[in-house]
């Protein structure tokens, strides 16, 4: 029997005025009312595997898509404090978001920032109603966490770039209409490996793209590998500078890492087991008050970097700390309830549905978006420790 929709139980103790307020209570409001119809099932890291374009574009269409984009470009000029609301409740519930995941959290900002004038009138306005799909271009076969390993090349030709190269773990790449590459533009000099490399908008249906799913030892296809084979990209689909591809990606990482989804892909299953336990199905365990603070504690946190974001202050360090922090307690979420149920078969479908699907995601909660060892030299750094 389905439960009736569950209110987070992490309130939002950062001080909220009353616009924030209000709109998380309308936020709240219709995602319970999306649930009660069965439009959808809550789930875990939905971020990443759960897409629904419908639901995408009913988001666009109720402005919750886009907050943060001028709304000279199509979208809705809202602050990074009240995108973070909408965020958080949309995970908190395990709504079904990857469709506009990538393009909504860090393609959007990146084009205000780099894009040209052009760029950003074609883009943006679609990326507000949900009507275009990202996906992101980074990572490459055999390069670990070493971005600056980077081996597809982009050669200059008339009118544009041809890019040549494979990228992997492409999340979303099969359901994506583009994504931004990262490619060596100039020739590698190993002293400077940080130079030479540019960003490229992709269509990723044009000639010479082939995606290949990497299927889940579950089962899923959400990542890909995405072989670009000489595809053109024309002058006008140059994201930002020939050669500071380094600085803008890294740049980018802020947006990438801060956010709820670094602490919240685990959140159903939390509630699951707490009102398992009120319920009687699961012993009151003290370790659940644990993990409810840590939780707690990261919302605040997370809070703090949307804060920065949007008085334009530098969030590297913060963000970081938030996704290492964050992604740990994902895991040890699945982990405590996996404990919680070892000891014989537990009577609630819904737990074990969730655990299963935590289980299997946990071994990628610290490493998307940066290992939690790469993510430790960058707080190290920023600390003035290294």
């Amino acid at each position: 029997m389905a439960r009736e929709p569950r209110a987070p139980i992490v309130p939002p103790v950062v001080v909220e005025g009353e616009v924030l307020r209000g709109l998380r209570l309308e936020v709240r409001e219709f995602l319970a009312g999306q649930i009660e119809s069965g439009r959808f099932t809550p789930h875990v890291d939905t971020w990443l595997t759960r897409w629904d374009r419908d639901f995408t574009r009913e988001l666009g269409r109720r402005g919750w898509l886009g907050m943060v984009i001028p709304e000279e470009y199509g979208g809705q000029g809202r602050t990074y404090l009240e995108r973070f609301v909408v965020t958080e409740e949309l995970l908190v519930v395990g709504a079904p978001v990857a469709a506009h995941w990538v393009a909504e959290r860090q393609i959007g900002p990146s084009l205000l920032r780099f894009g040209t004038e052009e760029q950003k009138r074609h883009f943006l306005p679609r990326i507000s109603r949900g009507d275009l799909v990202f996906g992101i271009g980074m990572s490459e076969p055999d390069s670990g966490s070493d971005l600056a390993s980077v081996r597809t090349r982009a050669q200059q030709v008339d009118g544009g770039w041809r890019l040549t190269g494979t990228k992997v773990w492409t999340s979303g790449a099969h359901e994506a209409d583009a994504f931004f590459a990262l490619a060596r533009s100039a020739p590698l000099d190993p002293a400077h490996r940080h130079q030479g490399l540019s960003q490229f908008i992709v269509d990723l249906r044009a000639p010479g793209v082939e995606i290949r799913p990497i299927i889940s030892m579950g089962g899923d296809h959400h990542f890909n590998e995405v072989h670009l084979d000489g595809v053109l990209v024309p002058d006008d689909r140059v994201l930002g500078t020939i050669g500071e591809g380094w600085q803008q990606v890294t740049s980018e990482l802020g947006f990438e890492r801060s956010g709820p989804e670094r602490y919240l892909s685990t959140f159903q299953l939390l509630a699951a087991a707490a009102e398992a336990m009120e319920a009687g199905v699961l012993p009151l365990d003290p370790g659940l008050g644990r993990h409810v603070a840590r939780v707690a504690a990261l919302h605040q946190m997370s809070f703090a970097v949307s804060t920065a974001l949007e008085a334009h202050a530098d969030a590297d360090t913060a963000a970081a700390a938030v996704k290492v922090l964050g992604t740990t307690t994902e895991g040890d979420i699945a982990d405590y309830v996996d404990t919680l149920t070892a000891t014989g078969w537990i009577e609630d479908e819904e737990l074990h549905t969730l655990l299963h699907a935590a289980i299997l995601q946990r071994p990628g909660f610290t490493l998307r978006g940066g290992t939690n060892e790469i993510l430790r030299g960058v707080i190290a750094r920023g600390l003035g420790m290294r």
